[in-house]
């Protein structure tokens, strides 16, 4: 596998995004956030996972919420106690 330093997404598995988003933020607002279905209406990982595979710019705008997550725990003042 290449390494990509500058890929946050690179080896990261969409269900990881998805449970770390999920754990982030709640459901109810991941689905204010990105407004779809599968987070809103009987919200689960798996609806979810089969969804985003199939619908790229839904995909696309996970994976942006899941960077700007990870921006978000970086600057953060507890980021050390998180980890």
């Amino acid at each position: 596998m290449q390494h990509q330093p500058n890929n946050p997404l690179h080896g990261v598995k969409l269900e990881t995004i998805v449970t770390e988003l999920v754990d982030y933020y709640g459901w109810q607002t991941l689905g204010e956030m990105v407004r779809i279905n599968c987070f809103t209406k009987d919200p689960s990982v798996k609806s979810s996972l089969k969804f985003l595979r199939k619908t790229q710019w839904a995909r696309d705008k996970v994976e942006a919420l899941y960077i700007e997550m990870l921006q978000r725990k970086k600057n953060s003042p507890y980021a050390n106690s998180l980890t």
